[in-house]
């Protein structure tokens, strides 16, 4: 059983950062493809960013590729989404998914482990 835990969520001004954090309780946590999404109020939950094992193989939704960067520190078996330049639309929900098996896709069924999700609001 894997747990995640996403922090740093909150409030920023449009054009700000803020970077979330996702702490697993994963034994081999470099084992396993992680990802983040994001659920806007009323809409469908939307694939933002994965990374397969390391830093090095990463990928990212179109509207997030040059402002978001995922990352992973797997010594302290966490996954991190720097965001920058943030907007309005970037507001929601933003959850953490991991993938024991196979490699990152934004297909969300393909994960196995979800966080509780952490609140991102950018004001305009």
């Amino acid at each position: 059983q894997v747990q995640l835990v996403e922090s740093g969520g909150g409030l920023v001004q449009a054009g700000g950062s803020l970077r979330l954090s996702c702490a697993a309780s994963a034994y081999r946590f470099s084992n396993y493809a992680m990802a983040w999404f994001r659920q806007a109020p009323g809409k469908e939950r939307e694939f933002v960013a994965g990374d397969n094992w390391s830093s090095i193989s990463t990928f990212y939704a179109d509207s997030v590729k040059g402002r978001f960067i995922i990352s992973r520190d797997n010594a302290k078996n966490t996954v991190y989404l720097q965001m920058n330049s943030l907007q309005p639309e970037d507001t929601a929900v933003y959850f953490c998914a991991a993938r024991a098996y196979g490699l990152a896709s934004e297909d969300l069924g393909h994960y196995r482990y979800w966080g509780q999700g952490t609140q991102v609001t950018v004001s305009s």
